[in-house]
């Protein structure tokens, strides 16, 4: 990679990690179409969310980079993408800084929301805010990395950007929950797979370490089945919009296979990325024109 000029534009860009931002997005734009579905849609509360869930998603992003970083994970033997502040391209007093903004902007925008899901939702922003460090300070080393990644990534902003323009909850709204959650979990069990083996000489107990590489697939086909549970009854148009994410998913899970180990498996952290935003955008016109 080129010289990247420290805590400069393109080191902040790698650090916040664009790539994984449909992992925000397709949560809350799922549950927004369903809103729109059942004809509570809000632009103003559902915007508010877009920007909150953007926001989390960096600041989890950047606390990553920082707390792995202070922790010696990203040493010279890390097959993962390169992170800011093992390289140095970023200073940890200028990363705490940027982790602090971006905390206290989506605690602003998480105030806008108050207006229409009431005082209830601080409990939700402070549970989101302490699970985006709880992740790397420790709870991914027990294995509990996936079910957190459902919980925030899945049921929280779908439930949580329903409620706030619906002002009340819907049994799809949680079924589509578990959907994007499972979906979005495949970013994970890749990092999962491509660091296996020195997760379990670190015993570290991931759940790819304990299932294998089939969790891959697994995983994706168990959000294409909650998919169809939260669309009925149009299962029937679910399936052919959703056959796109599953033919991608299928041969992404077969590169992986195929790839096995080493840094190559990168690539198919983009792969899947670009699967969640297939599954998210498909699920989104079911909603919107079934």
């Amino acid at each position: 990679m080129s010289k990247i000029r420290k805590n400069g534009f393109r080191a902040w860009l790698l650090a916040m990690r664009p790539k994984t931002l449909p992992a925000a997005i397709v949560p809350v734009a799922v549950a927004t179409a369903l809103a729109y579905r059942h004809e509570t849609f809000q632009w103003q509360p559902a915007m508010l969310c877009f920007a909150f869930a953007g926001l989390m998603q960096i600041a989890s992003n950047l606390i990553n980079d920082l707390y792995d970083f202070l922790k010696g994970t990203d040493g010279e033997d890390r097959l993962g993408p390169e992170r800011a502040c093992a390289q140095g391209w970023i200073t940890p007093q200028a990363m705490r800084l940027a982790i602090g903004i971006n905390i206290l902007l989506a605690s602003i925008v998480g105030l806008g929301l108050l207006f229409w899901g009431g005082w209830e939702l601080v409990l939700v922003g402070v549970a989101c805010i302490a699970g985006a460090f709880l992740y790397t300070l420790g709870l991914s080393y027990l294995g509990l990395g996936d079910l957190l990644v459902v919980l925030f990534f899945g049921f929280v902003p779908v439930l949580g950007s329903y409620y706030v323009q619906a002002g009340q909850l819907h049994s799809d709204a949680w079924w589509l929950g578990g959907a994007c959650g499972f979906a979005i979990d495949t970013l994970l069990v890749v990092n999962n797979f491509r660091d296996r083996e020195t997760d379990r000489r670190a015993k570290k107990l991931t759940l790819i370490v304990r299932f294998g590489e089939r969790l891959y697939f697994l995983v994706g086909m168990l959000a294409m089945l909650l998919a169809l549970v939260g669309t009925y009854p149009n299962i029937p148009i679910t399936i052919l919009a959703l056959s796109p994410f599953l033919l991608l998913h299928t041969m992404t899970y077969r590169q992986m296979v195929n790839i096995g180990t080493g840094r190559q498996l990168n690539k198919i952290l983009g792969l899947s990325a670009r699967n969640i935003f297939v599954f998210g955008l498909s699920l989104v016109a079911v909603l919107l024109f079934a």
